[in-house]
């Protein structure tokens, strides 16, 4: 019975000092434990950017082909090769066609000459005709010859002309200066030009200039205009980060999968050539960007004083116009034992800043927010516990801010 009544007591006694300490603690952190963070209007560097992928291509791409159907004879180039305006790219079999040259060179021969001859009989049943010296049924007669032989001629001639150009389109060579970048035939392939022009070689003018064709969103493309700056990697070179510019801005719309997007062209210099077409590039377009500019932290606009707080910190509030005037932005400043609202203009903002045009200088602090200045727990010993964030901390003791009690 002894040792119940004991065991009793302890856990009374326990309980008491439990309710001390947490009494103690509650007293020690009261409205003195608050504190303002504040921070000073600095310059800086303002960004705004979207995210997109898209594919990198050259700037020129011609697809070399061939009107005629025949048997390649001769390839002269391969992949890679450099060409220039007018060189020889390939050759096909001119058996056929040099043999339809020949017969065409004879029936405009033979056409010719019945011309010559319907031409010199038109003439003279024409006077004989006037001295009524033939009948009408004669002269219609030559003058039907006539036409017919004029007709054909004309006929053979155009024919001539089309198997000359044929003949010369067996011959393949390259309409620009640049890289053969695909080759799709082989020596002895037939190739049937019928309903559309087959393929034989893919040039790109030049490889040092490369575009990248990027897919925005439609809730980000009217953000996008040209001459914009952009940043882009690719995964053949991680670490690498390319730069291009916004050329175009295309209007027509792409739907895929109910997804719309519009294509941007973004032109990039490609000195090293590292850039390959077909590469797929991550693209960041920076849609703002202001350097060197007056910035505050965009929080420090919402901030709103709390009067029952800050009087328990001793401190009061002037009062502010409500709303404040137009165009204006209210920011608050700490003056003694009180804070001062202080409007000023704004312009450009980011995520975090906002660039201030007038009605706060360079260095001037201004209040953040409300911080509890209660000390933080000790930090865990466990070894599973994470590490501070890339980059450092930046709290209330970091540049560009300051704690006023």
């Amino acid at each position: 019975m002894k040792k119940k009544q004991t065991l009793f007591l302890v856990l009374a006694a326990v309980l008491v000092l439990a309710a001390a300490l947490v009494l103690l603690r509650g007293k020690a952190s009261g409205p003195a434990s608050l504190r303002l963070e504040t921070v000073r209007a600095e310059r800086s560097t303002m960004s705004n950017s979207i995210t997109a992928t898209g594919t990198v291509e050259p700037v020129v791409k011609v697809e070399v082909g061939t009107q005629v159907s025949g048997i390649i004879d001769r390839i002269h180039v391969d992949f890679n090769s450099v060409v220039t305006r007018g060189q020889l790219l390939a050759e096909m079999d001119k058996i056929n066609l040099q043999a339809e040259l020949l017969s065409k060179e004879a029936d405009l021969a033979s056409s010719k000459t019945e011309f010559e001859y319907q031409e010199k009989n038109y003439a003279r049943s024409l006077l004989l005709h006037e001295k009524q010296l033939i009948s009408d049924t004669d002269f219609e007669t030559a003058t039907y010859n006539y036409e017919r032989a004029k007709s054909s001629y004309d006929r053979n001639r155009s024919d001539m002309t089309r198997v000359r150009r044929n003949l010369e389109y067996a011959t393949i060579t390259s309409p620009i200066d640049g890289v053969v970048i695909n080759r799709a035939v082989e020596e002895g392939q037939t190739v049937a030009a019928g309903f559309s022009t087959p393929t034989l070689f893919t040039i790109a003018n030049d490889l040092r200039q490369m575009r990248v064709i990027a897919d925005v969103d439609e809730a980000d493309i009217g953000q996008v205009e040209e001459g914009q700056n952009v940043r882009f990697t690719v995964d053949a070179y991680p670490d690498d980060v390319f730069e291009g510019t916004v050329t175009q801005v295309r209007l027509e719309a792409i739907v895929t999968s109910n997804v719309v997007t519009y294509e941007v062209v973004i032109s990039a210099y490609n000195p090293d050539l590292k850039l390959k077409p077909g590469l797929t590039a991550n693209v960041a377009i920076y849609t703002l960007e202001r350097h060197n500019v007056l910035t505050i932290p965009s929080k420090a606009l919402r901030y709103l004083p709390d009067e029952q707080l800050l009087a328990a910190m001793q401190l009061t509030v002037a009062p502010a116009e409500q709303p404040a005037p137009e165009g204006k932005k209210i920011v608050w400043q700490k003056n003694g034992n009180t804070l001062q609202p202080k409007y000023i203009t704004t312009g450009a903002y980011s995520l975090n800043l906002t660039e201030v045009i007038g009605g706060l200088d360079e260095g001037e602090e201004i209040v953040l927010e409300m911080l509890s200045a209660t000390p933080a727990a000790a930090p865990s010993s466990s070894p599973f516990r994470m590490g501070p964030p890339p980059g450092g901390g930046g709290g209330p003791g970091g540049p560009g801010g300051g704690m006023m009690p």
